[in-house]
């Protein structure tokens, strides 16, 4: 992380506090048989309470990565306004729904997100690993999208139209957090990323679920569609270099192994006909 950030301003910044809801060593798990996976070891903390990502100084430089976002009056910008007002007319129904939910990073709640696309429960008492996995692998993607927000300080669709968003409370923090790229969609597609890997069988469905989740941040009206397209691309980046953390890898193992238990268990996740319903419901005109 870069000196003058020493935790993400704004929205990253607040959910963060949502990962406090327990011991950073997993805990005994009520579900999954014998033998389990060891512990975790002891986890270094961001704040009391909150775990660190693996990576620390080793993300990648989203201002590398990325180019500049659309200018104000190019076509490209064109593009990205008619993608806004397209969005804005699903602000009803379980789409709109579900991308309010979506935009609730905090934990226990967060961890649930692929939970009917995987087909097994996550939590922090049946699968801690995998719990611990998504807590850190959360701050690296989200992290790493920071030097191109803070150089770039794109205003947000909402701000831009004097609107509102799916999700009020996050609302007077994003009005000074930098658009592009987006940071939920990096944070969404990354944990896609890595769940697909984990579970190949459920590839399809993990990564479709997490091409909707950054989707859902032009129905939230809190994104462009170049700040989503471009968190893709940040999240592929992070998760590449998480690749070569020795911690990140014992974690993968592990939950691939809490993974693998539960669906040998025969426990499968709950309610996901409504999930469903609302991921079957697209924006116009946007394939």
């Amino acid at each position: 992380m870069r000196a003058r950030r020493t935790l993400p301003a704004v929205a990253l910044a607040a959910l963060l506090a949502g990962c406090a809801s327990g011991p950073l060593t997993s805990p005994a798990p009520a579900v999954l048989p014998s033998p389990m996976p060891a512990a975790a070891p002891p986890v270094p903390e961001l704040r009391p309470g909150v775990p660190a990502g693996y990576l620390g100084k080793a993300l990648p430089d989203s201002l590398v990565l990325l180019p500049a976002p659309p200018a104000r009056g190019t076509p490209a910008f064109a593009r990205d306004q008619a993608v806004s007002r397209a969005s804005q007319k699903l602000k009803a129904g379980p789409r709109y729904a579900l991308a309010s939910r979506d935009a609730d990073l905090r934990f226990p709640h967060a961890a649930s997100t692929f939970a009917c696309a995987l087909g097994v429960p996550i939590s922090q008492q049946d699968s801690p690993r995998l719990y611990l996995l998504l807590q850190r692998s959360m701050v690296d993607a989200g992290l790493a999208t920071y030097a191109a927000k803070d150089h770039y300080n794109r205003v947000r669709p909402f701000v831009f139209y004097k609107e509102k968003t799916c999700f009020p409370a996050d609302e007077a923090a994003l009005r000074t957090d930098g658009s592009y790229p987006s940071g939920h969609t990096a944070i969404g597609w990354a944990w896609a990323l890595l769940l697909s890997e984990l579970s190949p069988a459920r590839a399809d469905a993990v990564l479709a679920r997490g091409g909707a989740f950054g989707e859902n941040r032009l129905i939230c009206n809190a994104h462009w569609q170049s700040d989503v397209l471009q968190g893709r691309a940040v999240a592929a980046g992070a998760v590449a270099v998480l690749h070569a953390n020795p911690q990140f890898s014992a974690d993968m193992a592990a939950a691939r192994a809490e993974i693998d238990a539960l669906r040998g268990n025969g426990v499968e996740a709950q309610d996901c006909a409504a999930e469903a319903t609302a991921l079957a419901v697209r924006i116009p005109g946007v394939e």
